[in-house]
């Protein structure tokens, strides 16, 4: 779908120490979100930019992989080369038994 540029990660191979960037809209990650990730709405992205590390590994993740993908390209084409698409996105993370969370620390779900 987005062709080899966009290097990818399964949810498995996301370590605690990854930095984990969150680009769904402010209701899903309302909704539930992996603990320690960080919030970076898509479209905030070119405003926001400096907020993401380009000196370690950055997993993008939204719903299903689509909009994490196209983060994931525009970050590269920006000069990021440690970044990763993370596959099948929150479904696939809560479907693998991650854990899912709210930032009142109650259980969350995936919207």
């Amino acid at each position: 779908m987005f062709g080899p540029q966009v290097p990818t990660m399964t949810v498995n191979d996301v370590a605690d120490d990854t930095y984990l960037l969150d680009v769904r809209e402010d209701d899903e990650w309302a909704a539930g979100h992996a603990p320690g990730a960080h919030h970076l709405p898509m479209m905030e992205l070119p405003a926001r930019i400096a907020e993401v590390p380009n000196d370690r590994d950055v997993a993008v993740i939204c719903r299903s992989g689509g909009r994490s993908a196209q983060v994931v390209a525009y970050l590269m084409n920006n000069g990021w080369d440690q970044v990763r698409n993370v596959e099948g996105g929150m479904g696939h993370w809560a479907a693998a038994g991650r854990p899912v969370t709210t930032d009142s620390g109650a259980p969350g779900h995936v919207i």
